[in-house]
């Protein structure tokens, strides 16, 4: 069953009725509502059409927080084979909010790490909704100097609203683990690309992101606070949410003019939980893209290119 979001609701009741209509015809009494249903049909598609014609950031940031969202793990089962995980730090716990470990895409060896958030409330409490706490970076940092040292290209899948903010997170030193995880990104030796498949928040998204190619989903976001935080330290009123996620730019389209990002990966009519299947495939066909564009390159190259794309951000931010 389709969750609507709040401003489909309209969208929700022509759909609703369309399908009455089908159950009627199907309970046999002789009655033909086919053409009704399908003249339904006809009105939602084109409704949904101008719903998503020109999102609102805030619109934007709903549908990247889409419960029936793909998430990481459905990323790993469709497109990578062979996939071994891996788990802990080697120093405190293994964090269910971080996947990773070591497989095949397209027949070709890898490391893969991603968020996961979970799809029911048992699992989402398991992965503590995607927010991993110090031990999941450092594990994230164990799977990428081991892709390091066997030359193995390094794929990430960020989808977390932010790093878990507790207090037990704060004292086994989250900030820097973030930190650390940053850094190792940003040494590797081997290419580094990474998808923003929903959230992309803050520094919890950064440690995985700090990639040589960057790619986002048309409804992702990636920002450095949640529109409500913003909205609460801006405003002192986290219902001026919509207000702040205006003002952060945390769209996909904005990202891809400051030359955050690197491209969009195109989503279904009405968000990539309508057609995960497809959504999926274009996450693949996006990742076979920017592999391509780093083969041949030395590590030397590779790190080089991944510095200067970050540095020549901070440029493009002064000089606009």
């Amino acid at each position: 069953m389709t969750i609507y979001l709040d401003f489909e609701k309209p969208l929700a009741e022509l759909e609703g009725k369309a399908e009455e209509l089908r159950a009627l015809a199907r309970s046999g009494e002789g009655v033909d509502l086919n053409a009704e249903a399908e003249a339904l049909d006809a009105k939602a598609r084109t409704m949904r059409a101008q719903l998503y014609k020109d999102l609102s950031p805030w619109r934007k940031t709903q549908v990247a927080r889409h419960p029936q969202r793909p998430h990481g793990a459905d990323y790993v089962d469709a497109l990578f084979t062979e996939f071994t995980p891996l788990a802990g730090d080697r120093n405190f716990a293994e964090d269910h909010a971080v996947i990773g470990g070591l497989a095949r895409f397209d027949d070709r060896p890898v490391m893969v790490i991603g968020h996961e958030k979970g799809h029911d409330t048992k699992t989402r409490l398991e992965r503590n909704f995607g927010m991993a706490r110090p031990e999941g970076y450092r594990k994230a940092i164990r799977l990428m100097e081991m892709a390091d040292r066997f030359g193995l290209p390094v794929i990430t899948l960020v989808d977390t609203p932010g790093a878990y903010p507790g207090k037990g997170a704060e004292q086994r030193g989250q900030s820097e683990a973030i930190a650390r995880a940053t850094e190792t990104c940003l040494g590797l030796g081997v290419p580094l690309v990474s998808v923003i498949v929903g959230e992309g928040g803050s520094g919890g998204a950064v440690a995985f992101a700090t990639a040589n190619r960057v790619a986002m989903l048309e409804h992702s976001i990636y920002s450095v606070i949640s529109p409500e935080g913003c909205a609460s330290i801006l405003w002192k009123d986290a219902e001026k949410m919509r207000e702040a996620a205006e003002a952060l730019r945390l769209t996909a389209q904005d990202l891809k003019k400051l030359g955050v990002i690197d491209r969009i990966v195109s989503e279904p009519l009405g968000g990539a939980h309508r057609d995960a299947e497809g959504t999926i495939a274009a996450v693949g066909e996006a990742l076979r893209a920017m592999l391509g564009e780093l083969e041949g390159t030395d590590r030397a190259g590779l790190r080089a290119d991944r510095r200067d794309k970050f540095l020549e951000m901070g440029a493009r931010g002064l000089a606009g």
